[in-house]
């Protein structure tokens, strides 16, 4: 009764509807964090624009599918959820807010981004997983700083070539989409060092024994013949997976990569760290 109470205030514009939508959140948290996640919300209150030193804001799991533009005066934003809403195009106020660095726009209905989103040079991780992309669009191989991609449950049946531009990526998830070969500019970005290419339509694997940076590869639910070649260290999640990977061999000699840290697992749940 009390999210569908919301749900109806929220085209309310009135001071005491908006006030209960923010249930009293007048002035801008100490933490500088505003998270509006889960209040089947149809529209933005306009009282959040005003908190100007916000960093975090999460709009998760509500009913938007457009942000007023106000929101531009949110220059202070570093973390922006939109994922699981109604959005069927990024809103362009989003890409006024250059200091962002991990934006979650997954769970939403987008099949295109805007070539505004170059701006967002600050981005280092970008949710685009459960949308309705056919294609990864080439807008996001200019953010230079990007360390994360996840594309996962899309309908991406290659990947650009202009991919390989992003040298700070380190992860990318590819999971649940339609790729039906390994996406070959993968193979020139020996920076990566998580490939999720699980559930695809991928029938052979090319070695990806060159690439130094590996640390984990995940290629199950693939209708694959072969498992994927990888230096040793490397940990491989997938069929033949417990068959020994092939060494890296560097001048001659046969050297074993080992790992610094546990290899990353697809998450369960998204976290600020990424």
């Amino acid at each position: 009764m009390g999210n569908s109470l919301k749900a109806i205030l929220a085209f309310v514009p009135s001071n005491k509807c908006q006030k209960y939508l923010l249930e009293d959140l007048e002035e801008m948290p100490v933490d500088k964090m505003v998270d509006l996640s889960g209040r089947q919300m149809r529209r933005l209150p306009l009282h959040i624009c005003s908190f100007r030193e916000l960093v975090k804001l999460y709009l998760s799991d509500n009913n938007l599918n457009h942000l007023p533009p106000e929101l531009e005066q949110l220059q202070s934003l570093q973390i922006l959820a939109l994922d699981f809403n109604n959005f069927k195009a990024l809103p362009l106020v989003v890409c006024s807010l250059k200091q962002l660095c991990i934006l979650y726009l997954g769970n939403n209905k987008l099949c295109s981004l805007p070539l505004e989103l170059r701006l967002l040079q600050n981005l280092k991780t970008l949710w685009i997983e459960s949308n309705c992309l056919q294609y990864l669009p080439e807008v996001v191989c200019e953010l230079s700083l990007l360390k994360t991609l996840h594309a996962g449950s899309n309908a991406l049946r290659t990947l650009p070539p202009q991919l390989q531009c992003l040298q700070e990526l380190r992860t990318i998830w590819l999971s649940g989409n339609l790729l039906s070969e390994f996406p070959p500019v993968l193979l020139d970005m020996p920076f990566l060092e998580v490939i999720d290419v699980d559930r695809n339509s991928i029938q052979f694997f090319p070695s990806l024994a060159h690439l130094p940076g590996l640390k984990l590869v995940i290629y199950d639910h693939n209708p694959c013949r072969n498992a994927p070649k990888v230096a040793r260290g490397v940990r491989r999640v997938g069929r033949w997976s417990e068959e020994t990977p092939e060494p890296r061999k560097r001048s001659g000699a046969v050297i074993e990569i080992t790992l610094d840290e546990k290899p990353l697992l697809p998450p369960a749940a998204k976290t600020e760290s990424e």
